[in-house]
């Protein structure tokens, strides 16, 4: 028969020391101390700073309001990896744009949101010499598809402004300074009968790309001045690739762009309205110009990048 002292717990497992448990937890916290086991181990029951440093303490604590800060913590760590890992992969930031129009559609639409990469990196094949875009004249031939269609899709500034809103359209040509692009690259279905004398941008000032959004009806480069979307596309002024789309998402920057940039500075506003043109009088070029004004400019840039981009 085993006999107790004084102060030992009782021998009973279910009785005597949960109750010698209980007792001393209550006593131990009363007197602010930390609860221990029955073996005075010195395990306690709950995390402190004191004991266990503010580190630890920070990603064990059970308080409501530390659990939520390291909650948005845990969140905004989660995008700045994945950030990190799309730039990793893309070469440019931002990586994602987000369109803002329908000149693009049915192979882009509003709200999309578009990866895109440095145009040096997943380059097909006969790509433009020194660039890392297939324009729609090569991608006949080569078979190099982008957006249901032949030939890469760019970002770029137009004409080279870093403040403008970017551009996102497939490139048509490549065309070389003081060629008659006009005659020798341009589809006759786009710009009629229209000559080189009838368009500001030829003969071509610059080396670049021809430029147009799938549901435009006419080239950005094609028009008078105050009616091209942009210049010959210099190489400097492309911006990325688009290599793939995700649906919708893009909307939710577009909201956010509309809600903080009323509130910053006014939005910018965009005569839709095409330029009377009084010296061109063939329908053909009317409604190629019409067109190319009406329904690119509408789109107000097309794509609006989230933040600049960074070699």
């Amino acid at each position: 028969m085993s006999g107790s002292t004084p102060g030992d717990p009782p021998d009973d497992p279910d009785d005597g020391r949960d109750r010698w448990d209980r007792d001393d937890v209550d006593d131990r916290s009363s007197a602010g101390e930390p609860s221990k086991g029955p073996n005075g181990d010195g395990r306690t029951d709950a995390v402190t700073i004191e004991d266990d440093g503010v580190f630890r303490w920070f990603l064990k604590s059970d308080a409501e309001n530390v659990v939520f800060v390291r909650d948005v913590v845990s969140s905004i760590a989660i995008v700045v990896v994945i950030g990190l890992i799309l730039f990793g992969v893309s070469g440019v930031w931002p990586p994602l744009v987000a369109v803002e129009s329908g000149s693009m559609e049915p192979n882009m639409e509003r709200g999309d949101l578009i990866f895109v990469v440095d145009d040096e990196r997943f380059v097909g094949d006969d790509p433009v010499d020194g660039t890392g875009v297939v324009p729609l004249e090569n991608g006949q031939d080569s078979g190099h598809e982008k957006f249901g269609n032949e030939g890469d899709v760019i970002v770029f500034r137009p004409n080279g402004d870093p403040n403008a809103v970017p551009i996102i359209h497939r490139a048509h040509y490549w065309v070389e300074e003081d060629e008659n692009w006009i005659e020798t690259k341009a589809d006759d279905a786009i710009v009629g009968d229209a000559t080189c004398d009838d368009v500001m941008t030829c003969p071509a000032p610059h080396d670049g790309f021809i430029t147009k959004g799938d549901a435009n009806a006419g080239y950005d480069q094609f028009g008078q001045r105050g009616q091209i979307q942009s210049d010959i596309v210099r190489p400097e002024w492309v911006t990325g690739k688009a290599t793939f789309r995700v649906p919708w998402l893009g909307h939710v920057r577009l909201a956010f762009d509309e809600i903080i940039g009323g509130m910053l500075a006014p939005s910018p506003t965009i005569d839709t309205t095409p330029v009377p043109i009084d010296d061109l009088d063939d329908p053909a070029i009317q409604a190629g110009l019409t067109g190319s004004v009406g329904v690119a400019t509408a789109g107000a840039g097309v794509a609006m990048a989230i933040g600049r981009r960074q070699h």
